[in-house]
């Protein structure tokens, strides 16, 4: 029985341990969750701005850490609490993780555990993708249910599914999946739909499994593509990424490496956005824009004009922007999910009707409450959205439900007269390093406030 196995994990002390730790952070906790955004309307946008590395990448490459026996130096790491979440993982299973100054050193050498608690998993949906990179290295995993923004529903059945083709052996009880890797083998598997975070998975559980593995139908996102090229500068033989089959060859360990991950779309198409929605002229650096090319469309179409010269986006609007008959999202390159909900306020003061379409996850829509509360003109239909634009938002006190739908009412509330007041702020600080700070200095008024 496999269970026996994982009678000496020392899963009650640990249980306690993260008890007592829950309830001493629980007052830090409390504060966190009373800080607000203040957003007070009737600025231009103008300026130029870094974007920090990509959540969506950093977050499967830390977990892909765990497979390298030496140290990794990633550059350019931006200060968001899933990241913080993600190290603190790194940390319960053996890693020395040291954060400075943008730079994240961890040293994986003695890496000597295999559980990750649920009071350290509940919270973040990367945490997920622990399970390949575990397996990967002790050929073993006790993983709590991974957590996350409340978007709908989010199954992991293709993760397990590619796990056992594998050869691993998969079990839930109380909350927790119990994994053997014991007897895990390379293979082909195809995947029924694409899935980012599993092909993710797939990858870091077969990069040091000898012999050849195809995985395919994989997900092609820049963030796929960047997990490769992360643990290729290990060592590791992947060929494929961005492309619908992706093949390993397993080789015998990874070795130390420094790494600059990709630079964030969400955020870049975020800040581009919020000039389209204010008006005036900025320059978004350190993203590839072919990362953003169907969000660059989609902004052209609005009548916002565009200037793209290597890693640097050069966003003009000087009028009212056109509403677009229709957004529909998909997977990579069709149109990110996660900038439906800042597009959303985009449309809501557009001179038009727009048609939005979720096709990826069925709890997108939640901040529309708010955003009619603002003065918006929206009608919602299961996965769908007809937003008929106005053309001025009214500032309101309004509630963050998720990262992207947060960020997406303080987008609103730079175009609502007087002042708009977003709380739950923990929630945008998942993606978004301070966003009070980057839009400061592209001139918005807006501030953190207790």
């Amino acid at each position: 029985m496999i269970i026996k196995k994982f009678k000496n994990c020392g899963l009650v002390p640990r249980f306690l341990f993260a008890f007592c730790l829950s309830n001493i952070k629980f007052l830090m906790r409390i504060k966190i969750n009373m800080e607000k955004l203040r957003v007070h309307s009737g600025h231009k946008l103008f300026g130029s701005l870094k974007v920090c590395s990509s959540k969506n990448a950093i977050l499967p490459i830390l977990a892909g850490c765990v497979l390298c026996n030496g140290e990794i130096t990633l550059l350019n790491i931006p200060n968001f609490s899933d990241i913080n979440k993600m190290c603190e993982i790194l940390k319960s299973l053996g890693c020395i993780v040291n954060y400075f100054n943008g730079v994240l050193h961890i040293n994986s050498k003695n890496v000597d555990r295999f559980l990750v608690e649920n009071s350290l998993s509940k919270d973040i949906r990367a945490s997920i993708v622990f399970l390949g990179a575990l397996l990967g290295r002790m050929k073993r995993c006790v993983i709590g249910q991974p957590g996350g923004c409340l978007i709908g529903n989010r199954p992991i059945d293709l993760h397990i599914q590619g796990l056992k083709a594998l050869g691993a052996n998969i079990y839930e009880e109380h909350g927790y999946l119990y994994c053997n890797g014991e007897n895990m083998r390379p293979c082909t598997f195809k995947f029924e739909k694409q899935s980012v975070g599993a092909t993710q998975n797939l990858i870091l559980a077969s990069v040091l499994l000898k012999g050849k593995t195809t995985l395919k139908n994989c997900a092609k996102e820049p963030e796929v593509v960047d997990l490769v090229n992360f643990l290729k500068s290990m060592g590791a033989k992947v060929s494929g990424a961005g492309t619908g089959t992706i093949t390993i060859y397993g080789v015998d360990e990874l070795h130390s490496t420094i790494y600059l991950p990709i630079g964030d779309r969400i955020v870049a198409g975020t800040y581009l956005t919020a000039c389209a929605i204010t008006g005036g002229n900025v320059e978004i650096c350190n993203i590839n824009p072919n990362h953003l090319s169907s969000v660059l469309k989609k902004l052209s179409f609005c009548g916002c004009q565009l200037c793209i010269k290597n890693d640097k986006i050069k966003l003009l609007a000087n009028q009212r922007c056109k509403s677009l008959k229709s957004i529909t999202t998909g997977v990579f390159p069709k149109f990110p999910t996660d900038m439906q909900s800042i597009f959303l306020s985009l449309m809501a003061i557009s001179k038009g009707k727009c048609v939005i379409t979720e096709q990826l996850f069925d709890g997108r829509f939640k901040q529309v409450p708010d955003l009619i509360k603002m003065g918006a003109k929206i009608d919602t239909f299961c996965n769908m959205a007809v937003v008929t634009g106005v053309e001025n938002l009214s500032g309101a006190d309004v509630s963050a439900t998720d990262l992207r739908a947060g960020a997406g009412l303080v987008l609103a509330g730079l175009k609502a007269d007087g002042y708009t007041t977003i709380d739950n702020v923990q929630y945008i600080d998942r993606g978004y390093d301070h966003i009070e700070n980057d839009l400061s200095i592209l001139g918005a008024e807006i501030e953190r406030i207790t």
